[in-house]
């Protein structure tokens, strides 16, 4: 699993550092500027995602209609 996380407060970052660090896992740090990407290379980056596999929740058409099978709807 990796987790990204993004912080211009460098003291928190720190505090995160340290403990990933004594629960041994594995601190890789890159320098990104987050202020460099346009808000359409975001835009396009969030609408490309993909995910790895199916979520862990299911289908969620599924889902709404089970949830909503047991009562009646006031349909106007």
């Amino acid at each position: 699993m990796e987790l990204i996380l993004k912080s211009n407060n460098k003291q928190s970052i720190a505090k995160i550092i340290a403990l990933a660090k004594k629960l041994n896992v594995i601190v890789e740090e890159k320098n990104i500027d987050a202020e460099g990407l346009t808000r359409e290379a975001l835009k396009k980056r969030i609408l490309n995602f993909k995910a790895a596999s199916e979520s862990s929740f299911g289908d969620p058409e599924q889902w709404q209609k089970s949830q909503r099978e047991d009562r009646d709807l006031p349909l106007a």
